[in-house]
C-alpha cells in the first residue's frame, strides 16, 4: 500500500512513517520538497537501524504532489491550513483514495486548552474535508488523542486505543488495520464521521490534564 502523509516532517509524520514502512510505502510531505527528502532519509536511516531491513520504503515529496498516486492520504497538518491544503489537493488525489484526518481544531488561552468548535462556533476539522475533498465516504477520522512523543519510540507500544470514524465500511476497515500495524494501538469504532467531534475534543481535555497534574504523554484507552 502507498500511503501519503501530508506534512510527514513533523512528530506524527515521523512517527507514522518509522511505523508503516515495515510493509508499505509511505512519502512524507513538506511545503518544501527538498526537506520532505532529507527528513525521508532520517527516517530510513532510523528505521534500518531499528527493524534491520523493511518490505516497505520511506520517500520524501512537495505536500501536494504526493497526493497524486497514493491509496492512503494523512493530513498532518494545523486546523488553520485546511482550506489551502486541500483545495490543492482536490485535483490531485485518485478517486479512490482514502483521506485520514487526525487533526484538532485547538487552541491555548489563558484557562487553557480549549476545543475551537465549542468555544468560537467553527467548523470541525473533519467536516471541512469531507466538504473539500469528495466524496465524503472516503474521509476517515482517528488517531486524536496519540502522543507523537510515544509514536516516534519504535522501541515501544502505545499502550492506547484510537478512535476510528467513517460512513464508509471499506474506509473504516482498511484504516483499522493499517492501526493494528502499530504495536500496542487498539482500533475502536467510534461510528459515522458525523460523530468525530467527540474524539476531536478529548485531545485539550488529555493537555490540560496532563499539565496540571504532571503528566507525561498521555493518551486513551478503554478498559
Amino acid at each position: 500500500m502507498r500511503i501519503g502523509i501530508v506534512g510527514g516532517t513533523g512528530g506524527m509524520g515521523e512517527g507514522f512513517a518509522l511505523r508503516w514502512c515495515k510493509r508499505h510505502a509511505v512519502i512524507v510531505g513538506s511545503r518544501d520538497a527538498q526537506k520532505a527528502r532529507e527528513a525521508a532519509e532520517s527516517y530510513t536511516k532510523a528505521a534500518l537501524a531499528a527493524y534491520g531491513n523493511t518490505a516497505g520504503s520511506i520517500t520524501g515529496d512537495d505536500n501536494i504532489e504526493l497526493g497524486k498516486d497514493v491509496d492512503i492520504l494523512i493530513l498532518s497538518i494545523p486546523y488553520e491550513f485546511i482550506d489551502d491544503t486541500c483545495n490543492k489537493l482536490a485535483d490531485k488525489i485518485r478517486d479512490n483514495c482514502i483521506v485520514v484526518s487526525p487533526i484538532v481544531p485547538m487552541m491555548r488561552t489563558e484557562a487553557g486548552f480549549i476545543y475551537i468548535p465549542l468555544e468560537q462556533g467553527k467548523r470541525q476539522a473533519v467536516e471541512m474535508i469531507a466538504e473539500k475533498l469528495p466524496p465524503r465516504q472516503r474521509i476517515v477520522s482517528a488517531f486524536h488523542t496519540i502522543s507523537e512523543v510515544k509514536l516516534k519510540n519504535i522501541g515501544q507500544g502505545l499502550d492506547a486505543d484510537t478512535f476510528i470514524c467513517g460512513d464508509d465500511p471499506g474506509s473504516v476497515a482498511t484504516l483499522t488495520q493499517l492501526v493494528t500495524e502499530i504495536a500496542g494501538l487498539r482500533p475502536v469504532y467510534l461510528g459515522p464521521l458525523a460523530l468525530t467531534y467527540q474524539a476531536e475534543i478529548l485531545t485539550p481535555m488529555l493537555l490540560n490534564a496532563a499539565k496540571r497534574n504532571k503528566l507525561k504523554h498521555p493518551g486513551v484507552k478503554l478498559i
